[in-house]
């Protein structure tokens, strides 16, 4: 009986079968379930059936060695996909004197730390930053986009980007602005790390790498779809948000369902040779592959600013917005802010600052034309985002600033699918 193995537990007349998960004491067994929950048992009077050895079915060539180093060979007849690290718990462990999460794992690491990739590609790992997300910032977005523009250039034919998930949305959704790709570009990452119980990396690494390997040429993120190890969602990456802290299923399409499904039981077992799965449900159309040339559009302009307007908020808290190139307000409702401000906010478009209004709703998108506080803000030279998500809005104006003549034209615009098309009533 090794780790890998399937087996059935009965313990004080429960129980219990799953796939025997490496423990760290000799005194308890660590089964994983098939809800994807994690279980210790007290190996004293357990009995055991082993019911299938080897259930990753991964190669002895491919098992780690006494060092603990993967040997993954080349195969002519295997896509080629890049696993950029980033961090993330994903990509973490515990740190058991603290009992935090650190992120300290190469991409090389997840390959190891996930054997259900072996034989579905040939990998390429590359490390941009070691980082927990919230330390993201436009400098290494910048160096990521050139890294998968690197890794697409010399031939991948899908890259998978291991990310935190807190800031995972703003990560997908600027290089969707950055990147024209002709190959899948999805992020992917774990709310728990994998030495923990119920972690969900390797369905989500496994999901993503087939989702890398298929035709739908996009900047995607790929997180778990429900609670359950069922299904993972795949999210455009200018529309998904994370509205959960701590749920597996915490990402969410907003305004639609996910642009597409993966069963991981279809993804598991039938890409498991090399093939791309027959596991895919998308709800709408998508880039095809190849469909246009590779192209990178780096520049940010970092001084953009997203404000949330509150009521009884003061005036004076918006000084620092003086020397910004950008501002995005989170209004409310159809998008509307306190009346004091609008003169504050028509000083700052005088100023040459492009001023875009999102909706602190999750549904919906800003229309000024309505309510005489609207009026104003336009008259003021407010510029109406639709209903792109704030968060997008903030880092498609980052990009619009530095790429396009008249950005404040390109916020009204959908450049990346982050602007939903809006329904009209049939005439």
């Amino acid at each position: 009986m090794n780790p890998g193995d399937r087996i059935r537990v009965t313990h004080a007349g429960v129980e219990n079968e799953g796939v025997l998960m490496p423990s760290s004491t000799a005194d308890h067994l660590v089964l994983k379930l098939d809800g994807g929950y994690n279980i210790g048992i007290d190996r004293d009077d357990a009995t055991v059936d082993v019911l299938e050895t080897d259930v990753y079915d991964v190669g002895d060539e491919d098992k780690p060695d006494d060092d603990g180093v993967s040997e993954i060979e080349f195969d002519d007849d295997l896509p080629t996909v890049s696993l950029i690290s980033t961090g993330g718990t994903i990509a973490s462990t515990v740190d058991y004197r603290t009992g935090a999460v650190t992120a300290q794992f190469t991409a090389e690491d997840v390959l190891r730390a996930v054997p259900e990739l072996a034989g579905r590609a040939n990998y390429r790992g590359r490390v941009v930053a070691n980082i927990l997300s919230e330390n993201m910032d436009p400098s290494i977005w910048q160096q990521l986009a050139r890294a998968v523009h690197e890794e697409i250039e010399a031939g991948a034919d899908g890259v998978v980007v291991m990310h935190g998930t807190d800031t995972m949305q703003y990560s997908a959704s600027v290089l969707s602005f950055m990147l024209d790709t002709p190959v899948p570009i999805v992020f992917t990452g774990s709310q728990r790390s994998a030495d923990r119980p119920s972690s969900d990396n390797v369905m989500n690494a496994v999901c993503a790498v087939e989702a890398a390997k298929h035709d739908c040429a996009e900047v995607l993120l790929c997180m778990h779809a429900s609670a359950s190890d069922e299904q993972c969602a795949l999210h455009r990456g200018t529309r998904v948000r994370k509205n959960h802290t701590s749920r597996r299923d915490a990402f969410e399409t907003v305004g639609n369902r996910p642009l597409a499904t993966v069963d991981y039981a279809d993804a598991r077992d039938d890409g498991a040779d090399g093939e791309t799965a027959d596991a895919f449900d998308f709800n709408r159309e998508y880039a095809e592959r190849g469909a246009v040339d590779l192209a990178l559009a780096d520049d940010l302009d970092p001084e953009v600013e997203l404000v949330k307007f509150t009521p009884g908020m003061d005036p004076a808290a918006w000084d620092y917005l003086d020397d910004k190139a950008g501002v995005i307000i989170e209004g409310t409702g159809l998008g509307h802010v306190h009346t004091d401000l609008i003169p504050r906010i028509e000083a700052l478009v005088d100023d040459g600052t492009v001023v875009a209004m999102t909706s602190q709703c999750l549904e919906g998108r800003v229309c000024d034309r309505v309510y005489d506080t609207g009026r104003d803000l336009l008259d003021a030279g407010v510029v109406e985002a639709g209903d792109t998500l704030p968060g997008t809005a903030k880092v498609k104006l980052m990009w619009a600033l530095a790429n396009r003549d008249d950005p404040a034209a390109a916020m009204e615009r959908s450049l990346a699918g982050e602007i939903t098309e809006e329904s009209q009533p049939w005439r």
